[in-house]
């Protein structure tokens, strides 16, 4: 049976998306998210659905977090979204401002945020000569749109983003004393 619940933002049907484009993880946490989004009611999938696959899925995410502690709080931000934290995301379209809103030819079933964070892993893929994103490309691109949903989370979460970037990026220094 072929999953039909992947992102699919090209012209290509999503399993063939899916089977070209990302690595099994992020096509397991890609249909997680829309999953989450269905089960909560939400009209797309949005960076936080995608923020909590990433962390319940794949165990190199959650590893270039600081500590457990992080993570549990990010997840228990994460698990609040459908009865207290992020009800005032409940029936509305994310739209960080970091891309232009798409009227048309938008990718059905996702915030603009969304696509653009799963376009930025294909991209950031590409960059290192993979064929297929993953779950720290996606992660990556998350954290690049400092006004979306992903990011407030994190930000609530006390997880320094910059730090978290330099860090999915290799450039993060050791500290000096």
């Amino acid at each position: 049976m072929q999953n039909r619940t992947a992102y699919s933002g090209g012209d290509r049907p999503a399993s063939e998306d899916l089977d070209s484009r990302l690595t099994v993880e992020l096509a397991s946490v890609v249909s997680a998210a829309r999953r989450r989004a269905t089960r909560d009611g939400d009209r797309q999938v949005d960076t936080a659905h995608l923020l909590h696959g990433l962390l319940e899925w794949d165990p190199a995410v959650r590893e270039v977090f600081d500590d457990g502690a992080q993570v549990a709080r990010l997840l228990g931000y994460l698990v609040q979204r459908s009865i207290g934290y992020g009800l005032q995301w409940h029936g509305t379209v994310e739209d960080s401002g970091a891309v232009p809103v798409v009227t048309e030819g938008g990718v059905p079933g996702w915030s603009p945020a969304a696509a653009a964070a799963m376009d930025g892993a294909r991209d950031r893929a590409h960059a290192r000569y993979a064929t297929r994103a993953g779950c720290l490309d996606l992660l990556a691109a998350l954290v690049d749109d400092p006004e979306s949903r992903a990011v407030e989370v994190l930000r609530r979460a006390s997880v320094d983003t910059g730090r978290l970037a330099a860090r999915l990026d290799g450039d993060e220094r050791p500290a000096t004393d």
